[in-house]
């Protein structure tokens, strides 16, 4: 047993115990039989935007699956990512904390500690069997942060975030063994991706969909117990890296298919491709689970890591990426953060329900525990938004604010979001913006001068809302 391993169950020994008390238990959210846990399976693209799906309002890109899947399920209006980019969301979704707590609050290479509690740890004691396929992100090789200490029993794809940029890589992690593929790699010989990979030479296997297979797979294979899938597609991310070593765009697909034709730039058509290639596979997966006779078993949930980017030779405003919102990725403003979120549950959730919500990443560990009955004996952000699934709005909990903290940059940034009201601060020396995103969901007109006392609750939130980090001091 290695010293990470000795941590690790040390550390969850004296939570058994009651020696460690993080906070208080699940709130109550509702009356709820967990005898009818269900299989969790949660989707997450990468880098698609609030207004990339036609259910959402896109004109152009075809995603019949998904605009289906809120068809006969819930669409929220007003759910946000963990953060403005992948890590950071990500630590949010897995760990349910905010910016101002969680572990990994930018990107970089910290991984996940022992005490660093995931939702698939909290699942595994509620008997499930869990797996990840595609981006982690959270955890190099040799650390504490790998998928397989985290509490999940399959794990397929990428542990680097830079080396997911590339769609045809040379080798993906099974568990914690490389797999080779038969992608020839050329590498960046300087920069932030000097060894870690640029490019493929020849483009035989898409890692996309080598995930969608190992999903299916999974699914299959544990038909007959209660599971909980985490498939995390790269989709529609940039491979940043690839026009260093050539001169097209870095909208990696196979082929641009119903929109080979249009007359639209080169990466315009790779990235509405890419979207409408995993909207197809995501039907794939719901026409398994149906064949399976899992329907009303399995709860399937969808979203995105953070906003659209304008990378790789793309244009977010081409296509209205970001919808009506301002901003796009690394931004705090909505465009940044706001993100679809669908959630089909048949026989549980009524077809054709849209809700305003409001509900982040960090509330999908408490919801995944309430569905499955697990006590948090954890200090998490998150509140479990399962009577809003279930229609019981009356029972809902709500947020007394939403919190966000960008490190990328000269400077820090700040937003919060209290009920109608967005602040955001640009640097801690700037003044607080204020928005009303009833009235203003563009975030057009400043009126911090008209609202000094919600100026100064913000404030107040934003004295409170974050613990000190080794990693990520505000920078001012």
């Amino acid at each position: 047993m290695n010293n990470n391993d000795q941590s690790r169950r040390t550390f969850l020994k004296k939570l058994s115990a009651g020696t460690i008390f993080l906070s208080s238990p699940l709130l109550n959210c509702g009356q709820w039989d967990q005898k009818q846990k269900p299989n969790i399976i949660y989707i997450l693209t990468d880098d698609l935007g609030y207004g990339d799906l036609g259910c959402y309002g896109q004109q152009d890109i075809k995603t019949p699956n998904l605009d289906k899947l809120a068809a006969e399920g819930i669409r929220f209006t007003d759910h946000y990512a963990g953060s403005t980019v992948c890590a950071p969301s990500r630590c949010a979704l897995m760990t349910g904390k905010h910016t101002g707590h969680a572990r990994i609050r930018g990107n970089g290479t910290v991984p996940l500690e022992p005490e660093d509690l995931t939702v698939a740890e909290f699942l595994k004691k509620a008997g499930y069997v869990t797996g990840l396929v595609g981006k982690w992100g959270l955890g190099e090789e040799g650390s504490t942060g790998i998928p397989n200490l985290k509490g999940f029993d399959y794990f397929y794809g990428y542990l680097n975030q830079i080396r997911a940029h590339n769609y045809y890589p040379e080798w993906l992690w099974k568990n914690q063994s490389k797999i080779q593929l038969d992608n020839q790699v050329v590498f960046s010989e300087s920069g932030y991706a000097k060894g870690i990979g640029t490019a493929s030479t020849n483009k035989l296997t898409y890692s996309h969909d080598l995930f969608t297979q190992q999903a299916l797979n999974f699914i299959d294979e544990n038909k007959n117990r209660n599971f909980f899938l985490y498939l995390a597609y790269t989709i529609p991310h940039a491979n940043n890296e690839y026009q260093l070593v050539n001169s097209e765009h870095g909208l990696e697909v196979p082929d641009y298919g119903i929109y080979q034709e249009l007359n639209w730039p080169a990466a315009q058509k790779g990235h509405a491709a890419m979207i409408t290639r995993m909207d197809r596979d995501v039907g794939v997966l719901i026409n398994t689970i149906t064949k399976l006779g899992l329907d009303e078993k399995t709860i399937i949930m969808f979203s995105s890591d953070n906003g659209p980017h304008k990378e790789g030779g793309f244009n977010p405003d081409f296509h209205h990426s970001s919808g009506k919102l301002r901003g796009i990725k690394r931004d705090l403003y909505e465009g940044g953060i706001r993100v679809p979120m669908i959630a089909r549950w048949p026989g549980k959730i009524k077809p054709g329900t849209v809700t305003d919500h409001i509900s982040a990443f960090w509330d999908v560990l408490p919801t995944c525990a309430h569905l499955t009955g697990v006590t948090i004996p954890g200090k998490i952000d998150g509140l479990s938004f399962l009577p809003t699934l279930l229609g019981k709005t009356s029972e809902q909990e709500r947020h007394e604010f939403l919190y966000w903290e960008f490190h990328e940059g000269q400077y820090s940034s700040v937003a919060v979001r209290m009920g109608d009201w967005k602040a955001v601060q640009l640097t801690p020396h700037s003044p607080i913006e204020l928005y009303n995103l009833t009235n203003d969901m563009e975030e057009k007109n400043n009126v911090a001068s008209q609202n000094p006392d919600i100026v100064k609750k913000i404030k107040k939130f934003l004295k409170s809302a974050r613990t000190k980090s080794e990693h990520w001091e505000i920078k001012s």
